[in-house]
């Protein structure tokens, strides 16, 4: 069996029980149950429809997610998570350049690697290398006035670990960051880059080797090994090229407002919902969120 759901932005409700009800009897699906009126709802299915990709995108032009996964074991145990343009809002390094003048040169490298266009280790030392001699204190000013998180995250984590899952932030970017974001919205660990600083300024280097798209599988197997998991148990989120390995190895792989080269290459899509998507996918209520531990 599997599972069709809808989904859409939580701060524009779209969805409307004709819509989902026509879309059901066109596949010969079962009864279509809402999960949160007028944002989210699901339906079952014995087959996955041929024309899936032409309806997904269909429903896209109206600001409608459409996900189809197996019904069995979709409430997975272990999240793992990007942090850039995922758990939160910006791409860390981008922001640093900001404040070190060559913003918009490393906003185009970055966005090259995130579409894989780029090889991510490479770009990543050529952008660190242009924050030479930027003060180690910008690091905090940026948390503090640059970084938001992404909607959802902290309801996402919080309503997943009070069902006994794991939660963990893997990121290309910087343990300064990983620190504080994974603090603040409850992850249980985090992994990521470490900036070389001395004397109180960036070097323009990172410790080696570099966490990148090999990384985030290695992290995804040592810590569902360690936990008694499968890769079947996880539930990865990400929006980069960099993140396609850890995404293809999960259970369940989330393309979030991806890069378009990303997301043709993942089942799951989410390009108008925000991060309690995931817990829609799983096929948790709203009634079953959670905000904090």
């Amino acid at each position: 069996m599997y599972v069709a759901t809808l989904l859409t932005n939580p701060a524009r409700p779209l969805l409307d029980a004709t819509a989902i009800e026509s879309l059901r009897d066109a596949w010969g699906g079962g009864v279509a149950e809402w999960l949160n009126p007028g944002i989210a709802a699901e339906f079952p299915m014995e087959v996955v429809p041929a024309n899936q990709w032409q309806v997904w995108q269909d429903l896209q032009a109206q600001g409608i997610d459409l996900a189809i996964q197996p019904a069995k074991g979709r409430q997975k145990h272990m999240l793992l998570a990007d942090m850039d343009s995922t758990m939160i809002e910006q791409e860390c390094i981008d922001e640093l350049a900001d404040e070190a003048g060559v913003g918009a040169y490393v906003a185009g490298i970055t966005a090259r690697a995130m579409n894989g266009e780029l090889e991510f280790e490479d770009a990543l030392r050529e952008r660190v290398a242009l924050l030479k001699g930027l003060d180690e204190s910008v690091i905090a000013k940026v948390l503090e006035k640059r970084i938001t998180f992404t909607p959802g995250g902290r309801e996402l984590i919080a309503t997943m670990k009070a069902r006994g899952a794991y939660a963990v932030l893997v990121s290309g970017g910087f343990t300064a960051f990983t620190a504080h974001v994974a603090e603040a919205l409850g992850f249980d660990e985090n992994r990521a880059n470490t900036l070389l600083v001395e004397g109180g300024k960036l070097t323009g280097t990172v410790a080696e080797p570099i966490l990148g798209r090999d990384a985030k599988i290695a992290a995804l197997d040592e810590i569902s090994t360690r936990l008694g998991l499968q890769a079947s148990d996880v539930i990865a989120v990400g929006d980069g090229a960099n993140d396609l390995g850890m995404l293809g190895r999960a259970g369940a792989g989330v393309a979030l407002h991806a890069k378009p080269a990303v997301a043709a290459q993942c089942d799951l899509r989410i390009n108008h919902g925000d991060l309690t998507a995931l817990l829609y996918l799983q096929g948790y209520r709203i009634d079953d969120f959670i905000s904090e531990l």
